[in-house]
């Protein structure tokens, strides 16, 4: 049953905000007192640029807080502020920055991922705010359901990728996911592909296995042996030789601009090499759905790198957040770089606690501020606030001018 299915079913249907709450005057002062830097907003008058002392820091020209992470924030805010008696839950993090998340925590606002919590006791009484990434179809429909009232934060560049998927599926297609498919945003992406009149979907993490694919596409092959490889990465009922006779390619929208275009062409190449150059226009689709926000971060670190001696990148934001992950492994292809979830991680002038590009754990290295002069390069990803990046510049200047702390 879709969701349209339920409203019908529903003798009185769910409130759902789609638009903040009307409140947003209200919680602005509570917001800025949370997540607002006047030592950010100062280094950003002074040229982006922070000296002391032997320390330079130089901050990207765009960092940190996005519009829809901005925007998904304040309307948790304003959910609490409307519903002060009422219980307010989210299906998940809101965003992945646990500075945030706590902070709505200690509102009173409830994560239905938390342990204890469980969506089976939701009620017409319980208020469910969506998160920015989205949220499948499957959970949107449950709560529907159940009658809750609804916050919707969904990100307007997740919305973007969501009606090209659906139009692929609407016209035969099957959507080919640049993404991770563990990430909340690609899951809630799969499934309206997938709810959009059956439409199929494979989701690939990185060249490699976008490679795995175009080679199956040309080649043909063991269609078990691809199953088995993206056992976690398909459609219910995947039939490799029915499913890849025409795609279409979308991507997370946190991802690696520069590699979802890449695995872009790929396929494109892939589908000209199996049915050629005339079949082309009637096998394969392509939109460019990284937004807007993350693509501006790609470029801001790329110009820095390019225009100023840096001697070392420190890139803030959550280990699991994929745009900040992304921004580290542009700076690791040029300078060290160190991924710090946030002050916290400078641990000691000689001690670092980050989280390398090429690992999934955090670790301590050592040695890693220079001695005499030194310039420092600076980022955060799009769910990162500025108190923390604040934060994160007080820290270097006490250890770069003053020793440890």
């Amino acid at each position: 049953m879709g969701v349209g299915s339920f409203w019908k079913a529903s003798r009185v249907p769910p409130l759902i905000f789609k638009k903040g709450l009307d409140l947003k005057h209200e919680v602005a002062h509570v917001l800025a007192g949370s997540y607002a830097s006047g030592l950010v907003a100062t280094v950003k008058e002074a040229q982006y640029q922070f000296t002391s002392g032997r320390l330079v820091v130089h901050l990207a020209r765009e960092f940190g807080f996005c519009y829809g992470v901005d925007r998904a924030v304040d309307y948790a805010y304003q959910a609490r502020h409307r519903f002060p008696d009422r219980q307010v839950f989210l299906t998940g993090e809101i965003i992945h920055n646990p500075h945030v998340n706590n902070e709505l925590r200690a509102k009173g606002i409830r994560f239905l991922s938390d342990p204890g919590e469980s969506l089976d006791s939701l009620t017409p009484e319980h208020v469910v705010i969506l998160p920015a990434f989205g949220t499948t179809v499957e959970l949107l429909e449950d709560l529907v359901g159940r009658g809750c009232t609804l916050v919707d934060t969904t990100c307007g560049s997740v919305l973007n990728v969501w009606k090209n998927v659906k139009r692929y599926a609407a016209d035969g297609y099957t959507a080919i996911i640049h993404g991770k498919y563990w990430h909340e945003e690609t899951r809630a992406t799969a499934s309206q592909a997938l709810h959009s009149g059956g439409g199929a979907y494979l989701v690939v993490l990185d060249r490699a296995e976008a490679g795995t694919v175009c080679d199956y596409i040309r080649h043909g092959g063991s269609p078990d042996a691809l199953l088995k490889r993206f056992e976690h990465s398909v459609s219910p009922g995947f039939d490799p030789v029915a499913h890849l006779q025409r795609v279409g390619c979308a991507n997370q929208t946190t991802m690696l601009s520069s590699e979802s275009l890449e695995i872009g062409e790929m396929f494109r190449q892939a589908m000209r090499d199996r049915h050629g150059e005339e079949q082309l226009p009637a096998r394969f689709r392509a939109f460019d759905t990284i937004c807007s926000a993350t693509q501006d971060r790609q470029d801001a670190v790329i110009a820095l790198l390019d225009e100023q001696p840096i001697d070392l990148m420190i890139v803030i934001g959550g280990y699991n957040s994929s745009n900040t992950y992304n921004l580290a492994r542009i700076c690791a292809d040029k300078r060290p770089t160190y991924h710090i979830a946030d002050a916290a991680g400078l641990v000691s002038a000689s001690a670092i606690q980050h989280k390398p590009t090429d690992g999934k754990h955090e670790i301590t290295t050592s040695g890693w501020l220079p001695d005499g002069p030194v310039v420092i390069g600076l980022t955060s990803g799009a769910s990162t606030p500025d108190n923390i990046v604040e934060s994160v510049i007080r820290r270097l200047d006490s250890l770069a001018n003053r020793g440890p702390a």
